[in-house]
């Protein structure tokens, strides 16, 4: 099996999404292949999370956006399923609520930034503000903003500078970012809604707005190469994970999260010497009873 090379998945500035490919690139010999180092994955990440949560320095925050049935749901669940749930949170965020309308777009997401030694995974997070904000600006009257260059140039390059800002912010204070948009075709996407509709234990997963966002397809993957040219930075890249084989896209955001992981050089905490005679003691009362 030919190792991933993490670095041909991020979007810099001078690039387009066609330079991208939403298939898997050949490195593996079967899917069986894929879902075993993913399984082997599962059980590194498992032990790199306790030692973030014991290093308690450092805080991961997991950014997952896409279109509809890219498959971030499965991503949550076949990457982080070895990880302790006391030191990893989800959040999905979906239309604002009217009590998030009455504050800045960043309010309902800060509330959920992870503690040092947490992860947190934003299901969708304040990018949909450049997103399905851009696709349809009209929703932008409900947030009430005291400006008048709204749905302009400058009202997104704003947005766009307030992001990076904010990440940059982020991790100078040890929460680091890592995001990922699941690069999935209209073709693909096409086939795993048809699955929904066709299969009822699935009907549950499936909502008329997902056929009506489809028709925007063209405009949103305009939004979204607008996003990744402007908020992809040196602290906090994008990814592009190709999401037509969901057995690669699980793996390569694996390999992504346990790279990070091993970057902050985590460590469990040291015993002073007072601490370790008390150990030694304790062990020696426990063993005479």
């Amino acid at each position: 099996m030919k190792p991933i090379e993490i670095s041909n998945f991020i979007f810099h500035a001078n690039q387009s999404l066609s330079d991208f490919s939403t298939e898997e690139p050949g490195k593996f010999k079967s899917k069986k292949e894929a879902e075993e180092k993913l399984e082997k994955n599962n059980l590194i990440l498992a032990d790199l999370q306790e030692k973030l949560y014991a290093d308690n320095r450092h805080g991961l925050l997991i950014i997952l956006q896409a279109m509809d049935a890219a498959g971030k749901d499965g991503i949550i669940k076949h990457v982080m399923n070895n990880v302790n749930p006391q030191g990893c949170q989800v959040r999905s965020f979906k239309k604002p609520s009217s009590e998030e309308l009455d504050h800045d777009y960043m309010w309902r997401c800060t509330k959920y930034l992870p503690e040092r030694g947490n992860i947190a995974i934003f299901n969708r997070s304040y990018y949909e503000e450049v997103l399905v904000c851009r696709v349809h600006p009209e929703l932008l009257k409900y947030q009430n903003l005291p400006v008048e260059h709204i749905n302009t140039e400058k009202f997104w390059n704003e947005r766009y500078q307030q992001m990076v800002n904010f990440e940059k912010y982020l991790v100078e204070n040890g929460i680091h970012v890592l995001k990922f948009f699941l690069y999935i075709s209209k073709e693909e996407q096409k086939k795993r809604f048809l699955e929904r509709l066709e299969n009822s234990e699935k009907n549950w997963k499936f909502s008329a707005s997902d056929i009506e966002e489809r028709k925007y397809w063209e405009k949103y993957m305009e939004a979204y190469e607008l996003m990744l040219k402007n908020t992809s930075s040196e602290h906090a890249s994008w990814y592009v994970i190709p999401a037509d084989k969901k057995y690669f896209s699980r793996l390569l955001v694996s390999e992504i999260i346990i790279n990070k992981l091993n970057s902050l050089n985590l460590r469990y905490p040291e015993l002073s010497e007072n601490e370790k005679y008390k150990i030694q003691e304790a062990i020696k009362i426990l063993k005479n009873e």
